[in-house]
């Protein structure tokens, strides 16, 4: 038998003794590391879109810690796993929530517009640049992807473990939305508008966690949920100036009561009698 250095069993040790960081020491970084952002956002009048302050690139830090938890891990083969799900559609079963999870908020903001012009409510003219849609589509899906390798694939499993999956997106949704507060307040939203929005942000954390648990626990089917919102968003008449956040919270209640009623709010997913009755 060949003899086995004394690098070697200290490097499998450490490999056998890595533990996950704490869900709330991954919520700690988040908040740290996107503190420079912030300044940044506060002292540049640039956008990266109208709307979007330059504190929005946050969603960089957001990607950094994941990949830092998933190397405290397991390693650099646990970081290239997180990143692979970012692309896992193979996982959709079925393949339908991927077109649940492309048009279900594009399909929201449209019934928004058409009960504003109802409802006789404020909008501008509308100059939609539809040719747009890809290269938005694919700008957020990069934004998304890096968001939700937090969100979705390093937090939400094992809150859910402790709190339900309704409860782990309701923790996830108001830590997304307090996130969120100072790009508004950046933005120039009044009190209002950044009240209305946060609300939506955490309900719309709720369908999201639908999406992600009702598809086998795809992240990609979360992540085009969340691209999809966005990109909906930015098309909105015009580039989301006419959009009203507390009509999209009241439509996209609707819309997580019915995945809570059906689902189930201690899973969100009928795919896993194992887990529990729903």
């Amino acid at each position: 038998m060949p003899p086995i250095s004394c690098r070697c069993v200290a490097k499998g040790f450490a490999l056998e003794h890595r533990v996950a960081p704490r869900p709330w020491i991954v919520i700690l970084a988040i908040f740290l590391l996107s503190v420079p952002l912030l300044v940044l956002g506060e002292l540049s009048s640039a956008r990266l879109l109208p709307g979007v302050p330059l504190s929005a690139l946050m969603f960089l830090c957001i990607a950094l810690v994941a990949m830092w938890a998933a190397y405290r891990t397991g390693g650099w083969a646990s970081v290239r796993g997180l990143l692979a799900r970012v692309g896992d559609w193979r996982r959709l079963q079925p393949r339908t929530w991927l077109v649940a999870s492309a048009l279900l908020m594009p399909l929201v903001l449209a019934v928004e517009y058409v009960l504003m012009r109802i409802l006789g409510m404020p909008l501008p003219s509308p100059h939609v640049a539809w040719w747009q849609t890809p290269l938005l589509f694919a700008l957020f899906f990069i934004a998304a992807a890096s968001e939700e390798l937090a969100w979705s694939a390093t937090l939400l499993e094992p809150l859910q473990e402790v709190y339900t999956a309704l409860g782990a997106a309701l923790i996830i949704g108001v830590l997304w939305a307090l996130l969120h507060v100072g790009p508004y307040l950046q933005a120039g939203r009044d009190a209002s508008w950044i009240l209305g929005q946060v609300f939506f942000t955490v309900v719309f954390r709720v369908v999201l966690v639908w999406l992600y648990d009702a598809s086998g626990g795809s992240l990609f089917a979360a992540i085009v949920g969340h691209a999809a919102y966005n990109t909906a968003w930015q098309l909105f008449p015009n580039q989301g100036s006419g959009y009203d956040p507390w009509l999209t919270a009241a439509l996209t209640v609707g819309v997580a009561a019915f995945a809570v009623a059906v689902f189930g709010a201690r899973t969100l997913t009928r795919r896993h009698p194992a887990s529990g009755s729903n």
